[in-house]
């Protein structure tokens, strides 16, 4: 029985240590290839009897596992030896704050309202996200896979998304106590149709927590149908969260984008008079709305919801750079929408 429990907190333990790997080289926007290594190993350990493990590292058979090669069966090794991986000390110790600005707003976050899973084009399941999240300190999270047409990001169909309010109810059952009454909120971000409608049907909308609504096709229409597309979908008395709204890209594997052209006094003065919050996406490659865009929202009163876009645990952590920009610009912390209480945004989305 005692050589059984050792042999699970040791596996347990490598598990933990090629995650944690996996989310300082996400942080540090690491290639892709390189993350999912370590992270298909921990699938991979994960996913048998911990004696097996424990008889296959005696034997020196691990690397014969699909996906362990000899730099995670290192980690594994030492992890199942009782210490912390070398590598894993390495990257602990060169993990630098992203940036010095911004740690007084990021404090007073307690959500993030903008985030992927696997379900749709993220690359870890619900819970890793959450605990991620709890990790970082927040209270709850709103879980916003892709509506169905975006099928580049795996969007779900309306089979696909209540089977997704299932899980998260059973989840948040799960969690509770774990973390400490941690909540997943059930969202979404949708695409804005061509004319401002939306991607999803209003019963399911009408189901979700929180709507994000982003335009994430025909980036490049022309000013005013893009200005009316935009409003007609802030209009909506669903949508809370204008996402990433000019659609660029500063840098990042994907390339450069310029930035949708639409008329923003307008467009700002809609979310405005709807409620509808703009977002501050805090993504690298996006640090949308651009500086200028996002202080003139401030100047039209608009509300603010700063989030990462995450589609990896270790992105999570990107969201000091959004901070950065919003204390920057004079972005009033009562007025970003994830500073409020769990129970003070649903009052608010529900009104």
């Amino acid at each position: 029985m005692m050589g059984s429990m050792s042999d699970k907190a040791g596996v347990v333990a490598a598990v933990e240590a090629l995650r944690a790997i996996g989310y300082y080289l996400e942080r540090d926007r690491q290639p892709t290839h390189r993350v999912k290594a370590y992270r298909r190993a921990a699938d991979t350990i994960e996913a048998l009897p911990a004696a097996e493990v424990r008889a296959r590292r005696r034997a020196g058979t691990l690397t014969e596992l699909p996906g362990i090669g000899p730099k995670t069966e290192a980690v594994i090794v030492e992890a199942m030896d009782g210490a912390t991986p070398a590598y894993l000390v390495k990257l602990e110790q060169g993990a630098e704050d992203l940036t010095k600005a911004g740690t007084a707003l990021r404090s007073a976050l307690k959500a993030d309202l903008h985030l992927h899973s696997d379900w749709s084009d993220g690359g870890s399941p619900i819970e890793e996200m959450a605990r991620t999240a709890a990790r970082l300190g927040h209270r709850y999270m709103a879980l916003t896979d892709h509506s169905p047409r975006l099928t580049v990001a795996n969007g779900l169909s309306r089979e696909r998304r209540l089977q997704q309010l299932d899980v998260v109810a059973e989840l948040n059952k799960k969690l509770a106590d774990e973390l400490d009454g941690f909540t997943i909120l059930n969202g979404i971000e949708v695409d804005i149709l061509d004319d401002g409608s939306l991607d999803c049907d209003t019963e399911i909308l009408a189901r979700l927590d929180l709507v994000v609504a982003s335009v994430h096709s025909k980036l490049r229409m022309a000013s005013e149908p893009m200005t009316e597309r935009m409003v007609r979908a802030i209009a909506n008395p669903h949508v809370d969260v204008l996402g990433h709204c000019t659609g660029r890209l500063v840098t990042g594997g994907r390339g450069t984008r310029p930035e949708s052209d639409f008329d923003a006094e307008v467009v700002f003065e809609a979310c405005r008079q709807f409620g509808t919050a703009v977002e501050i996406n805090s993504r690298p490659e996006r640090l949308d709305p651009p500086k200028r865009l996002l202080t003139l929202a401030v100047e039209t009163g608009c509300q603010f919801s700063i989030d990462t876009d995450a589609h990896a645990p270790g992105q999570l952590d990107w969201q000091v750079y959004g901070c950065e920009r919003a204390e920057e610009c004079g972005v009033d912390p009562d007025s970003v929408i994830n500073t409020w209480d769990q129970q003070a945004l649903l009052d608010w989305t529900n009104s």
